[in-house]
């Protein structure tokens, strides 16, 4: 197939994009602004294959998004295409409007206007995977699980964008037949992980014997999906999802904020002996607004329905990222000094 993916210099989205191509084969035009969080050497292992085109396109630019679907009339969209990181949208929430929740429209029209222009038999065959987050769900108390059903609750700006954005996916498929499926994942770790995440963070911030922050207490609970299983869940539901449906993708590894960094730590004294005891440096700061306590996903719809499972553990994962970021200087250096060193982004005035 030849496939739109939007975001495909991000993170997830060029770990989905080598996914497509070196795995399944198919033909991928990535649909990148080129943010200060886009990264082409992600996408170097397909960049010289003839089965990859890149269009700079920002996806509010709607002149431009129906050329696009004009030029390549592709047979699939994968919307990855997001401000994401919850720090930036408190002291600048603007953006994440624009292309989170406007982006997301400027897509669902203009993927109506190429359906109906199309014909029946390539019109029935498309599908559009609006990717999103369990953070729209809010935050957990210390049991359950967010299911497909769970009411929306979203506590920050970033969250809030995208809980429109889902929205507004669900409602063209609802008003219009759009065939749209909606994905909400829980947080990412892997290979390519922009260094203003925490798990990245802190590898490169003991790397140079610098503090590990750690928000409040360190007791918030995260579920960790590995972002290459990511990656097979959502060509899986490009695929087999059915249009209209909701799959949540989790990792089924639960772990608070502090054992996630303590774990750190033990890899790099052990692959990086030098620079420890690496715990000394975790350094307690001030919390975030609005931070939720506990996210955790019931992905049993995308097990049972699609025959998706994930296979890393977080202990196999997080020691394959520690390794990936030890040996990766190259990509993640030029990144570290000239866009983001690793200062503390989100603060607000009391």
């Amino acid at each position: 197939m030849r496939l739109f993916v939007t975001g495909g210099a991000g993170f997830i989205g060029s770990a989905l994009v080598r996914h497509l191509i070196n795995d399944l084969g198919h033909e991928v035009v990535v649909i990148d602004k080129l943010t200060y969080a886009s990264s082409l050497s992600s996408l170097a292992p397909v960049s010289q294959t003839s089965l990859y085109t890149l269009e700079t396109v920002d996806i509010c630019d709607v002149p431009a998004v129906e050329q696009l679907f004009e030029t390549y009339r592709p047979d699939g969209l994968l919307h990855l295409a997001a401000e994401s990181h919850v720090d930036r949208s408190i002291t600048g929430s603007r953006v994440f409007l624009d292309t989170n929740v406007t982006g997301t429209f400027v897509l669902l029209e203009a993927v109506r206007t190429y359906l109906a222009g199309v014909g029946k038999a390539k019109a029935g065959v498309f599908r559009m995977v609006h990717v999103s987050t369990d953070e729209v769900y809010g935050s957990l108390g210390p049991d359950g699980l967010f299911t497909e059903e769970t009411p929306y609750d979203p506590s920050s700006p970033y969250s809030a964008t995208k809980a429109a954005s889902d929205h507004l996916a669900k409602a063209w498929h609802r008003t219009y037949g759009l065939p749209v499926i909606v994905s909400n994942c829980s947080n990412n770790y892997g290979p390519y992980h922009f260094p203003e995440k925490l798990i990245p963070l802190i590898i490169l911030s003991a790397l140079e014997g610098r503090a590990l922050p750690v928000y409040g207490d360190g007791t918030n609970v995260r579920d960790w999906l590995y972002v290459e299983d990511h990656a097979r869940a959502l060509a899986l539901i490009l695929e087999r999802g059915r249009p209209g449906e909701t799959y949540n993708i989790g990792g089924r590894n639960e772990r608070r904020n502090i054992d996630v960094v303590r774990r750190i730590c033990t890899l790099m004294d052990q692959m990086r002996p030098g620079g420890g005891p690496h715990d000394r440096l975790i350094t307690f700061v001030a919390d975030r607004p609005g931070h939720d306590r506990r996210y955790a996903i019931d992905a049993t719809k995308l097990e049972s329905e699609l025959g998706w499972r994930a296979q890393e553990t977080f202990e196999t994962g997080i020691e394959k990222t520690v390794a990936w970021y030890l040996e990766r200087q190259d990509w993640w250096e030029p990144l570290r000094r000239g866009v983001y060193d690793g200062q503390r982004l989100g603060l607000v005035s009391a």
